[in-house]
């Protein structure tokens, strides 16, 4: 009852009516795996250099239906950004003015929920610009393949350590590594752990976050 008051009173925000399809009932067993590359860890200050998601449909990643563009930032990268997100200035010469990519991510995404790897962190530094174009935050459910991991491992004791790294969950689920800090790549990845996950977490629980 309470989802759906905060739900409904978003959407009376919502500047752009073109986007009101982002409260839609999704459609069944669809999802949108999605993955940020971003000029620092800090959503309120820093920026998103690109924008990597892929289609998941029932048990099957659509790699025909896949999301890939980069964002000019307004600020210079920094020598200490580059080296962890491999971005260069020169790679962004074609890249899109944020306001047009963030709306061409809002219409791929549609209302699907999003799947992603510490997805909370993509979700709010890309609903800093929602909010700035469209009004509002990013309104679709969020779906945690750490959390999904996690609930699935065998612990001897409460106190046990789960080692949640993005490479020791693909490695444990027998996912191969497809290169890192590759937006694209690494929604590609997350989506496979999804897809194995999904069938081992108890009672095929889903985890939503608005």
């Amino acid at each position: 009852m309470l989802e759906k008051f905060f739900k409904n009173w978003n959407r009376k925000k919502l500047k752009n009516k073109k986007y009101d399809f982002l409260f839609d009932e999704p459609l069944a067993d669809e999802y949108v795996s999605l993955d940020c590359e971003t000029t620092g860890l800090n959503p309120k200050k820093d920026e998103i250099l690109s924008i990597g998601a892929v289609l998941i449909k029932g048990n099957k990643i659509l790699m025909r239906k896949t999301f890939n563009i980069f964002l000019k930032p307004v600020k210079n990268i920094n020598a200490e950004s580059i080296k962890i997100h491999q971005i260069r200035t020169v790679d962004l010469e074609n890249a899109l003015d944020p306001e047009d990519a963030i709306y061409q991510l809002l219409d791929f995404i549609g209302s699907r929920p999003i799947v992603g790897y510490y997805i909370k962190f993509d979700v709010t530094i890309i609903s800093k610009y929602t909010k700035k174009y469209i009004g509002i935050k990013l309104p679709n459910d969020t779906i945690e393949v750490s959390t999904m991991y996690y609930r699935t491992r065998k612990r001897t004791s409460d106190y046990e350590f789960i080692d949640l790294k993005f490479d020791t969950i693909l490695k444990n689920l027998n996912i191969p590594a497809l290169g890192k800090h590759d937006a694209l790549n690494d929604a590609i990845m997350t989506s496979m752990m999804f897809l194995k996950l999904k069938d081992l977490t108890p009672a095929k629980t889903t985890f939503y976050t608005n």
